[in-house]
């Protein structure tokens, strides 16, 4: 087989890795001359610049990379060739032998993941996560381990085909990611191919109390486990002060973090992990312990009676709402790259006293209310602009709402930046 590769980043190598070793001819297309450089350094051939469509020539698969949004002209060009697409999680999926454990959704996504991994990995399975979380599913081909656990987003979805996970889970749905998919009914379109080719012998586990999943799987075939928030007896979910899954029940006194949204995930995780042979006591080991990690309502300081807290990982507006529902009255910092969605519920929220706007969104913000929103013009003055808004009480929020490259590397480094922020801020306070 012919295959070309869009993208030299993570999944594009590591998709070109595998269909090298298993014998097929490999041509890369990246963009950029760095990362061309690199692969072929490593013996790849790889063909950089502008894109043409003579690189299709002879071509019987594309392998693509979220990096290429599928209205972008490879993309197009190889639907108009006749020429198959296929995302790297599809590519890996048709040589992975082992029971595939799918995880999706807007928000939550790597936290469940993490859950299941770390269920059956205490329940003595091999079961790293892999996929969107930060290691393609191809690296799972040659792995040693007993279920594959994996991550996957809309853009890893949007081109599958054989794709079928023995437990699908989808956390939520909600507009998100219109910059590349560019309506919500594109964008739910290609969540729904999580469980499009499931069976009646597979299971798809759903927050039944998220309108949006609830919607979404009501074309499933698979047996559906429904997990809501005021779980009773015969019901899964949190409810009377107890996490209830099949073939056990917790107090959630012993659950390591109260955040009602992270009780969720952990119900959803738990509910999962049950369908592959998980028993209780693996899964109240891991309740018990289990931490988020950071940058997902991660307490960074209290000063004043001022609760700061770092919600970096809100990059769109229905994580910033769950945030803001769970933490109000809050002061909120939000902005950067808004990808399409709409922000107005944000700032309209009846939890938020104060918003502080940043980055590309900020004077669309301001402009929905000019008496609530002001703006800053980096994240170290939106701390202090925050701090000076909070009554005692309240929470100061980073809670976006927004993507982070308009001026940071990435939502961990805008995380980063909030924390330390907030240090120099209360260390500045106190020197006075």
């Amino acid at each position: 087989m012919r295959m070309l590769v869009l993208g030299a980043g993570v999944s594009g190598t590591a998709a070109a890795r595998l269909a090298d070793r298993i014998g097929h001819r490999v041509v890369v297309y990246e963009r950029d001359e760095t990362r061309a450089e690199r692969l072929a350094a490593a013996g790849f051939v790889v063909v950089s610049g502008e894109w043409t469509t003579a690189l299709l020539d002879g071509i019987d698969v594309v392998v693509t990379s979220p990096g290429f949004a599928e209205w972008s002209p490879p993309l197009v060009d190889a639907a108009s060739a006749g020429v198959e697409v296929w995302s790297e999680v599809e590519f890996a999926f048709r040589h992975i032998d082992r029971p595939v454990v799918a995880v999706t959704g807007t928000n939550g996504k790597t936290t469940v993941t993490e859950l299941i991994s770390s269920m059956l990995e205490a329940e003595g399975y091999e079961a790293p996560p892999f996929g969107n979380i930060g290691t393609p599913l191809s690296q799972a081909v040659d792995a040693v381990l007993d279920v594959a656990v994996v991550e996957v987003s809309s853009f890893q979805l949007r081109f599958v085909d054989t794709f079928r996970p023995r437990v699908a889970v989808v956390t939520n749905v909600a507009a998100d990611h219109l910059d590349w998919h560019r309506t919500v009914d594109a964008y739910r379109r290609a969540k729904a191919r999580i469980f499009e080719r499931q069976g009646p012998g597979d299971d798809l586990v759903y927050d039944a109390t998220d309108e949006g999943a609830t919607t979404l799987v009501g074309s499933a075939r698979a047996r559906r486990w429904p997990v809501v928030s005021d779980a009773g007896e015969g019901r899964w979910g949190v409810g009377g002060g107890m996490l209830r899954f099949p073939g056990g029940e917790l107090p959630l006194a012993e659950v390591a973090v109260a955040d009602p949204t992270f009780l969720t995930d952990l119900a959803l995780a738990a509910v999962a992990a049950t369908r592959l042979g998980v028993r209780a006591e693996p899964i109240a080991e891991v309740a018990s312990r289990f931490r988020p990690a950071p940058h997902r309502r991660t307490e960074v300081a209290r000063w004043r009676d001022v609760t700061f807290v770092d919600d970096s990982k809100a990059t769109n507006p229905h994580a910033a709402l769950a945030a803001i529902d769970a933490l109000a009255p809050v002061v909120l910092i939000a902005g950067g790259q808004a990808k399409g969605l709409d922000l107005r519920p944000l700032v309209a929220h009846r939890g938020v006293r104060r918003v502080v706007a940043i980055g590309e969104a900020a004077a669309s913000l301001q402009e929905m209310d000019p008496r609530k929103v002001v703006r800053a013009p980096d994240l170290t003055t939106a701390v202090r602009e925050a701090a000076e808004a909070a009554n005692p009480g309240d929470t100061v929020l980073l809670a976006p709402g927004c993507a982070s490259f308009d001026m940071f590397g990435s939502y961990v480094e805008r995380g980063e930046a909030f924390a330390e922020a907030v240090s120099t801020l209360m260390h500045e306070e106190v020197a006075r």
